[in-house]
Protein backbone atom coordinates (compact mmCIF):
# COMPACT_ATOMS: atom_id res chain seq x y z
CA UNK A 1 0.00 0.00 0.00
CA UNK A 2 1.27 3.60 -1.22
CA UNK A 3 2.22 5.91 1.82
CA UNK A 4 0.41 9.44 1.91
CA UNK A 5 2.84 11.90 0.39
CA UNK A 6 3.70 15.73 0.58
CA UNK A 7 2.27 17.64 -1.71
CA UNK A 8 5.49 18.56 -3.28
CA UNK A 9 6.10 15.16 -4.49
CA UNK A 10 2.60 14.03 -5.32
CA UNK A 11 2.80 15.29 -9.04
CA UNK A 12 6.31 13.38 -9.03
CA UNK A 13 4.83 9.84 -7.83
CA UNK A 14 1.22 10.33 -9.77
CA UNK A 15 0.33 7.16 -11.83
CA UNK A 16 3.32 4.57 -10.65
CA UNK A 17 2.22 1.52 -9.26
CA UNK A 18 3.78 1.16 -5.78
CA UNK A 19 5.51 -1.91 -3.83
CA UNK A 20 7.36 -2.04 -0.75
CA UNK A 21 11.12 -3.47 -0.98
CA UNK A 22 12.08 -5.15 1.94
CA UNK A 23 15.89 -6.19 0.91
CA UNK A 24 18.28 -4.12 3.07
CA UNK A 25 18.43 -2.93 6.97
CA UNK A 26 18.45 1.07 6.68
CA UNK A 27 15.51 1.53 8.91
CA UNK A 28 13.47 3.39 6.54
CA UNK A 29 10.70 2.45 4.43
CA UNK A 30 11.96 1.76 0.69
CA UNK A 31 9.24 1.97 -2.15
CA UNK A 32 9.62 1.20 -5.88
CA UNK A 33 7.00 3.04 -8.09
CA UNK A 34 6.75 1.56 -11.66
CA UNK A 35 4.54 1.68 -14.41
CA UNK A 36 4.27 5.53 -15.16
CA UNK A 37 4.09 5.36 -19.39
CA UNK A 38 7.56 7.31 -20.32
CA UNK A 39 8.61 7.77 -17.33
CA UNK A 40 11.62 5.84 -15.27
CA UNK A 41 10.94 3.64 -12.85
CA UNK A 42 11.51 5.66 -8.71
CA UNK A 43 12.58 4.74 -5.25
CA UNK A 44 11.19 6.30 -2.20
CA UNK A 45 12.75 6.12 0.72
CA UNK A 46 10.51 7.41 3.41
CA UNK A 47 12.77 7.82 7.17
CA UNK A 48 10.70 8.33 10.23
CA UNK A 49 11.48 9.33 14.10
CA UNK A 50 15.24 8.75 13.98
CA UNK A 51 15.63 7.73 10.68
CA UNK A 52 14.71 10.73 9.51
CA UNK A 53 17.97 12.34 9.70
CA UNK A 54 19.61 9.22 8.30
CA UNK A 55 17.67 10.12 5.15
CA UNK A 56 18.71 13.56 5.06
CA UNK A 57 21.98 12.76 5.55
CA UNK A 58 21.65 10.02 2.37
CA UNK A 59 20.05 13.07 0.57
CA UNK A 60 23.03 15.26 0.91
CA UNK A 61 25.82 12.50 0.20
CA UNK A 62 23.61 11.69 -3.16
CA UNK A 63 23.84 15.17 -4.39
CA UNK A 64 27.61 15.42 -3.39
CA UNK A 65 28.35 12.19 -5.14
CA UNK A 66 26.30 12.43 -8.65
CA UNK A 67 29.13 13.98 -10.66
CA UNK A 68 31.75 12.04 -8.94
CA UNK A 69 30.01 8.56 -9.55
CA UNK A 70 27.28 6.34 -11.22
CA UNK A 71 24.58 6.80 -8.27
CA UNK A 72 20.88 7.06 -8.79
CA UNK A 73 19.89 10.73 -10.60
CA UNK A 74 17.92 12.43 -7.39
CA UNK A 75 14.40 13.67 -7.89
CA UNK A 76 13.10 15.10 -5.03
CA UNK A 77 14.06 15.54 -1.43
CA UNK A 78 11.43 16.79 1.14
CA UNK A 79 11.65 17.71 5.22
CA UNK A 80 8.66 17.41 6.80
CA UNK A 81 8.73 17.12 11.01
CA UNK A 82 10.24 13.90 12.32
CA UNK A 83 9.49 12.61 8.83
CA UNK A 84 11.78 13.13 5.57
CA UNK A 85 11.22 11.73 1.56
CA UNK A 86 14.03 10.89 -0.65
CA UNK A 87 12.88 10.16 -4.60
CA UNK A 88 15.38 8.49 -7.22
CA UNK A 89 15.47 7.23 -10.27
CA UNK A 90 16.11 3.73 -10.06
CA UNK A 91 19.49 2.34 -12.07
CA UNK A 92 19.18 -0.23 -14.51
CA UNK A 93 20.03 -3.75 -13.71
CA UNK A 94 20.26 -6.06 -10.84
CA UNK A 95 22.62 -6.41 -7.75
CA UNK A 96 25.57 -8.02 -7.92
CA UNK A 97 24.77 -10.74 -5.82
CA UNK A 98 21.54 -11.43 -8.13
CA UNK A 99 23.98 -11.93 -11.10
CA UNK A 100 26.33 -14.21 -9.27
CA UNK A 101 23.99 -16.46 -8.28
CA UNK A 102 22.50 -16.24 -11.15
CA UNK A 103 25.06 -17.05 -13.18
CA UNK A 104 28.46 -18.94 -11.99
CA UNK A 105 30.35 -18.90 -15.69
CA UNK A 106 30.03 -14.78 -14.98
CA UNK A 107 31.24 -14.34 -11.32
CA UNK A 108 34.93 -13.92 -12.18
CA UNK A 109 33.95 -10.54 -14.63
CA UNK A 110 31.67 -9.95 -11.15
CA UNK A 111 34.31 -9.36 -9.20
CA UNK A 112 36.97 -7.81 -11.19
CA UNK A 113 34.09 -5.58 -12.14
CA UNK A 114 33.59 -4.60 -8.72
CA UNK A 115 37.20 -4.68 -7.97
CA UNK A 116 37.58 -1.39 -10.69
CA UNK A 117 34.36 0.30 -9.41
CA UNK A 118 35.64 0.63 -5.88
CA UNK A 119 39.18 1.61 -7.23
CA UNK A 120 37.24 4.27 -8.84
CA UNK A 121 35.51 5.11 -5.36
CA UNK A 122 38.41 5.45 -4.20
CA UNK A 123 40.59 7.36 -6.63
CA UNK A 124 38.12 10.53 -5.79
CA UNK A 125 40.41 13.14 -4.09
CA UNK A 126 39.69 12.54 -0.15
CA UNK A 127 40.45 15.83 0.27
CA UNK A 128 37.63 17.63 -0.96
CA UNK A 129 35.05 15.09 0.51
CA UNK A 130 32.99 16.83 3.78
CA UNK A 131 31.97 14.10 5.39
CA UNK A 132 33.53 11.96 8.00
CA UNK A 133 33.47 8.37 8.28
CA UNK A 134 36.07 7.73 9.85
CA UNK A 135 36.84 4.64 12.60
CA UNK A 136 36.52 7.43 15.64
CA UNK A 137 33.36 8.72 14.34
CA UNK A 138 32.11 4.85 13.71
CA UNK A 139 33.22 3.99 16.87
CA UNK A 140 31.12 6.73 18.69
CA UNK A 141 28.02 5.77 16.91
CA UNK A 142 28.27 1.96 17.68
CA UNK A 143 29.43 2.25 21.70
CA UNK A 144 25.79 4.72 21.66
CA UNK A 145 24.08 1.57 19.77
CA UNK A 146 25.49 -0.76 22.01
CA UNK A 147 24.67 1.44 25.19
CA UNK A 148 21.41 1.61 23.80
CA UNK A 149 20.79 -2.03 23.17
CA UNK A 150 20.67 -1.53 19.00
CA UNK A 151 22.88 -4.38 18.31
CA UNK A 152 21.01 -6.65 16.67
CA UNK A 153 22.99 -9.86 17.82
CA UNK A 154 20.50 -12.44 15.65
CA UNK A 155 21.91 -10.94 12.78
CA UNK A 156 25.99 -11.42 13.26
CA UNK A 157 28.11 -13.58 10.56
CA UNK A 158 29.03 -16.87 11.70
CA UNK A 159 31.99 -16.41 12.96
CA UNK A 160 30.28 -14.70 15.87
CA UNK A 161 27.39 -16.25 16.15
CA UNK A 162 26.60 -16.76 19.90
CA UNK A 163 28.86 -13.91 20.76
CA UNK A 164 26.74 -11.34 22.96
CA UNK A 165 27.18 -7.16 21.52
CA UNK A 166 29.51 -6.73 24.37
CA UNK A 167 31.73 -9.06 23.64
CA UNK A 168 31.97 -8.02 20.03
CA UNK A 169 32.81 -4.63 21.22
CA UNK A 170 35.75 -5.80 23.65
CA UNK A 171 37.18 -8.26 20.88
CA UNK A 172 37.65 -5.13 18.72
CA UNK A 173 38.37 -2.41 21.09
CA UNK A 174 41.48 -5.49 21.39
CA UNK A 175 42.56 -5.17 18.10
CA UNK A 176 44.10 -2.04 16.03
CA UNK A 177 42.06 0.49 15.51
CA UNK A 178 44.43 3.20 14.00
CA UNK A 179 43.37 4.48 10.16
CA UNK A 180 46.13 4.97 8.11
CA UNK A 181 44.96 5.20 4.57
CA UNK A 182 42.08 7.36 3.93
CA UNK A 183 39.49 7.55 0.82
CA UNK A 184 36.02 8.27 -0.01
CA UNK A 185 34.04 5.27 0.91
CA UNK A 186 30.91 3.98 0.23
CA UNK A 187 30.98 2.61 4.09
CA UNK A 188 28.70 -0.54 2.79
CA UNK A 189 29.95 -1.62 -0.33
CA UNK A 190 27.39 -4.86 -0.28
CA UNK A 191 26.76 -7.27 -3.03
CA UNK A 192 23.30 -5.61 -2.73
CA UNK A 193 24.70 -2.32 -2.99
CA UNK A 194 26.07 -2.30 -6.71
CA UNK A 195 24.29 -2.64 -9.78
CA UNK A 196 25.04 -4.46 -13.06
CA UNK A 197 23.64 -4.68 -16.41
CA UNK A 198 25.34 -5.91 -19.85
CA UNK A 199 28.29 -7.20 -17.92
CA UNK A 200 28.89 -3.37 -16.36
CA UNK A 201 28.55 -1.59 -13.23
CA UNK A 202 25.59 0.77 -13.62
CA UNK A 203 26.04 2.29 -10.06
CA UNK A 204 25.83 1.78 -6.35
CA UNK A 205 22.70 2.16 -3.92
CA UNK A 206 22.75 3.05 0.13
CA UNK A 207 24.67 5.49 0.23
CA UNK A 208 23.42 6.75 3.90
CA UNK A 209 27.17 5.67 5.06
CA UNK A 210 29.05 7.04 2.60
CA UNK A 211 32.65 9.42 3.88
CA UNK A 212 36.41 9.15 4.76
CA UNK A 213 37.40 6.43 6.08
CA UNK A 214 40.30 3.97 5.78
CA UNK A 215 39.97 1.78 2.51
CA UNK A 216 39.55 -1.17 4.45
CA UNK A 217 35.90 0.03 5.79
CA UNK A 218 34.97 -0.78 2.06
CA UNK A 219 37.85 -3.72 1.72
CA UNK A 220 36.17 -5.92 4.39
CA UNK A 221 32.30 -5.50 3.61
CA UNK A 222 33.00 -6.77 0.08
CA UNK A 223 35.73 -9.59 1.16
CA UNK A 224 32.90 -10.62 3.98
CA UNK A 225 29.97 -10.53 1.70
CA UNK A 226 32.56 -12.93 -1.08
CA UNK A 227 32.48 -15.69 1.70
CA UNK A 228 29.24 -17.02 0.26
CA UNK A 229 30.93 -17.79 -2.99
CA UNK A 230 34.37 -19.28 -1.41
CA UNK A 231 37.73 -18.23 -0.88
CA UNK A 232 39.23 -17.92 -4.33
CA UNK A 233 36.79 -15.26 -5.25
CA UNK A 234 37.59 -13.10 -1.74
CA UNK A 235 41.24 -14.20 -3.05
CA UNK A 236 40.40 -12.45 -6.30
CA UNK A 237 38.66 -9.53 -5.63
CA UNK A 238 41.67 -8.90 -3.65
CA UNK A 239 43.90 -9.06 -6.28
CA UNK A 240 41.77 -7.33 -8.80
CA UNK A 241 41.51 -4.32 -6.26
CA UNK A 242 45.32 -4.68 -5.91
CA UNK A 243 46.07 -6.61 -2.59
CA UNK A 244 48.37 -9.27 -2.71
CA UNK A 245 48.44 -9.71 1.10
CA UNK A 246 45.28 -8.53 2.97
CA UNK A 247 45.95 -6.54 6.85
CA UNK A 248 43.99 -9.44 8.81
CA UNK A 249 44.05 -7.28 11.47
CA UNK A 250 42.03 -4.53 9.36
CA UNK A 251 39.85 -6.98 8.17
CA UNK A 252 38.77 -8.12 11.60
CA UNK A 253 38.47 -4.85 13.11
CA UNK A 254 35.81 -3.31 10.26
CA UNK A 255 33.62 -6.44 10.03
CA UNK A 256 33.52 -6.49 13.86
CA UNK A 257 32.85 -2.64 13.76
CA UNK A 258 29.90 -3.66 10.58
CA UNK A 259 27.98 -6.16 12.87
CA UNK A 260 27.26 -3.00 15.75
CA UNK A 261 25.05 -1.68 12.51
Amino acid sequence: MAPSVPAALAEAVEGYDWSRDRVGMSGAAVYRLRGRRGAPDLYLKLGCGGVADDVAEEAEKLRWLQSRLPVPRLRAFVAETARTWLLTEALPGRTAWQVMTGNVVAREAVIRALAGFLCQLHAIPAGGCPFDASARVRLAEAKWRLDAGLVDEADFDDARQGWSAHRVWDAMMALDRSDSDFVVTHGDFSLDNVLFDGGEVTGCIDLDRLGVADRYQDIAVMWNNLSEFGPELQRSFLTAYGIDQPDEGKLAFYLMLDEMF
